[in-house]
């Protein structure tokens, strides 16, 4: 039969390529793997380290098709590893905040639990107070993929595939699911594709939860960091997280990013949303 299919993409430009530095020797691109150690039910996991032409580094772990770190000069030439992770596999899978992990079948909060898909309801895990997160107790963050490297004319790819089975944390259908991250060959992008294909009618949401550190993992907080987001409105959410169906305006607010604005700057203003939010976790 025929299956539904989706892809989306997200492009992640890390480093301005008018303001690299290219003049060093650069490594060759290419691909090195290494173990990453075993999860406690004894699955071995691996790490897969993709090398561009000018410096930069992404690992990625085939526990949660998770990226461990991205390596990458700033506009002088300097390498810092720019999001947080962990040193081995059972850092992720003890870890409780998703980071750098593939998050699905959901990403974000489904409300109570459930929801309603032709005509009938399903009810999911609660690991969010009264909410769903993530895709439930174990999401696909917390799942161990296969993995090979694939070609790619832009760069060098990797390619990581997930089989969430009919009923796995209560979601509906069997879903194969493929996440491709390219790193360019020329510059400084790392590009990463979703797809997946199901065999009856399901929900999903898919995306990427890195956490980042512009001036390097360890080096404090990012408060002083400034941010710009082409976002004219944002999603407010009730005191459980979950939006109210509103599209606000982000004039005249905290979540104003429409010019460069140090991401500090509004976060303790006395702002329902941000006290909703213990800060900035909104769309």
């Amino acid at each position: 039969m025929s299956l539904p299919r989706f892809a989306i993409a997200v492009l992640l430009l890390l480093s301005p390529i008018s303001q690299c530095v290219w003049g060093q020797e650069a490594a060759a691109q290419k691909i090195e793997k290494r173990s990453f150690g075993a999860t406690h039910s004894g699955k071995e996991t691996h790490l897969y380290t993709l090398k561009n032409n000018h410096g930069m580094e992404v690992a990625i772990t085939n526990y949660g098709a998770t990226v461990v770190s991205i390596k990458v000069p700033d506009r002088s030439g300097h390498v810092d590893d720019v999001a947080l992770g962990y040193d081995d596999a059972r850092g992720y899978e003890d870890g409780k905040q998703h980071i750098g992990g593939t998050i699905g079948r959901y990403a974000n909060r489904i409300a109570h639990g459930r929801f309603v898909l032709n005509g009938h309801t399903y009810t999911l895990p609660k690991n969010n107070g009264d909410n769903t997160l993530h895709g439930g107790v174990l999401g696909f963050d917390k799942r161990v993929w296969t993995a090979q490297e694939i070609p790619s004319a832009d760069g060098v790819a990797m390619e990581f595939r997930y089989v969430s089975v009919d009923g796995e944390e209560a979601f509906p259908g069997t879903l194969a699911v493929k996440v491709v991250f390219t790193l360019y060959k020329d510059k400084n992008e790392l590009r990463i594709d979703y797809s997946a294909a199901t065999d009856e009618p399901t929900v999903i949401n898919l995306t990427n939860h890195s956490y980042f550190n512009l001036s390097g993992q360890g080096s404090g907080e990012i408060l002083a960091t400034v941010l710009q987001l082409n976002a004219s409105r944002f999603t407010p959410v009730d005191e459980t997280q979950i939006p109210i169906g509103e599209l606000r305006p982000v004039k005249g607010t905290p979540f104003d990013f429409t010019k460069p604005v140090a991401i500090g700057e509004g976060i303790d203003t006395n702002e329902l949303q941000l006290r909703y939010g213990r800060g900035y976790d909104h769309n």
